[in-house]
């Protein structure tokens, strides 16, 4: 008989402890379904996607943004649905581009009856080819020295004024191609410029 009562304890037992499991994984479920169910059950936001929803909600505001200012500016939304600007169609001309060159540093000499000294930088346009351009950069040491000469033949009353510096201008130009054309080479230059002019 003891040994019934004993095994009748030990089933007892066993079945406390397998109540007391059942229960707490009960308990466990329960308060985690009601937690799901009072915290909306959506897991927590991942960091990239937050920073991707502030960009694109920037994005969108900059493109309000474009709109409104292109409407401003006067740019038109067409039929397609594509934006244009309303401008005005420019004429087809046939006309050439412009090649420029400056030849490097100043150009100082003293001027012609004076005391005085001119400093000037020089450059060159042309709309033939760029070849015109190479010509006078591979020749620059003799079109130098011819730039110098022809300055230091003007008097301080000769470049005063801007016809003046208008008469210097055309004197180069003529001075330029015919020293080319001794050089075996196209008199291409077209116009001549001052960047800086100072008579000291």
């Amino acid at each position: 008989m003891a040994e019934e009562v004993e095994e009748e304890q030990k089933k007892g037992g066993l079945l406390k402890i397998i109540l007391f499991i059942v229960g707490g994984i009960l308990l466990i479920s329960i308060g985690l379904g009601i937690g799901y169910f009072m915290f909306g059950g959506e897991p927590e936001p991942d960091p990239s996607t937050e920073v991707n929803q502030i960009i694109e909600g920037k994005e969108a505001e900059q493109e309000e943004q474009k709109e409104s200012k292109s409407k401003e500016e006067g740019e038109v939304e067409g039929e397609d649905g594509i934006i244009k600007k309303n401008v005005k169609a420019i004429p087809e001309v046939d006309s050439y581009e412009t090649t420029y060159f400056e030849f490097p540093g100043d150009f100082t000499t003293n001027l012609k009856g004076s005391r005085k000294f001119l400093q000037v930088s020089v450059g060159v346009s042309t709309q033939y080819d760029e070849k015109v351009m190479e010509v006078v950069d591979s020749h620059q040491l003799a079109l130098r020295s011819e730039i110098l000469s022809t300055i230091s033949d003007f008097t301080e009353d000769d470049i005063s004024g801007s016809d003046g510096k208008k008469k210097l201008s055309e004197r180069l130009l003529i001075v330029l191609n015919e020293k080319l054309e001794k050089l075996d080479e196209f008199p291409g230059i077209e116009d001549v410029y001052f960047t800086a002019f100072i008579l000291q």
